[in-house]
Order: C-alpha cells, then sequence, then structure tokens
C-alpha cells in the first residue's frame, strides 16, 4: 500500500516561503505522478500543483511563478516550494499520487 507522508508547514508572514516534502513508500517512486492540492476552511479541495514522472509541471494559476515542485527520486520525496506567500494560501496541503493522499500539513499565513 502507498504511504505519504507531508512536512514542511507552519507558520509565515505574508511574503516569506515554506517548502514543503510529500515522503512516498510502498510504490516504485520515480514512475510516478505527485500532485499537491489544499483545502482551506470552509472551501473545497483544489488543485495546487503536479509533477509526472518524467518531471513536467504544471500549476494552478493561483499559484504560478510564486510555487514551484521538484523530485528527488533518490530519496522518494516530492517538494513543493513556496514563495511569496499570502494570507490566502492558508489551507491544509495535501500531496496525492492515484487514489492515496497524505495526512496533510498545516500552512498559515499571516497579514
Amino acid at each position: 500500500q502507498v504511504q505519504l507522508v507531508e512536512s514542511g508547514g507552519g507558520l509565515v508572514q505574508a511574503g516569506g516561503s515554506l517548502r514543503l516534502s510529500c515522503a512516498a513508500s510502498g510504490t516504485l517512486f520515480r514512475f510516478i505522478d505527485v500532485g499537491w492540492y489544499r483545502q482551506a476552511p470552509g472551501k473545497q479541495r483544489e488543485f495546487v500543483a503536479r509533477i509526472t514522472s518524467v518531471g513536467f509541471t504544471s500549476f494552478a494559476d493561483s499559484v504560478q511563478g510564486r510555487f514551484a515542485i521538484s523530485r528527488d527520486n533518490a530519496k522518494d520525496t516530492v517538494f513543493l516550494q513556496m514563495n511569496s506567500l499570502k494570507p490566502e494560501d492558508t489551507a491544509v496541503y495535501y500531496c496525492q499520487t492515484s487514489i492515496y493522499w497524505g495526512q496533510g500539513t498545516q500552512v498559515t499565513v499571516s497579514s
């Protein structure tokens, strides 16, 4: 069974940066696509970014140019670098592959 564990969330001021990590186990990591999603209080979960097994990336319009996604296949880990954070980026961030989801990590951006 695939397990995904997010880390790196926290409290940051607007304009700051955070780097989230998603560590995977139970799968041939280098062959899988991995996505990041987020869910703010009272809102639906929404797509943030995705990286394919060969390194192609895509981003939601709301984070394009501020967030970057990368992967380290030697460490079975995907990273989400978040820069120029805004209060509206506050949410629980989840990583996902196929039908599997992590438990989420809280990101709070203060104004």
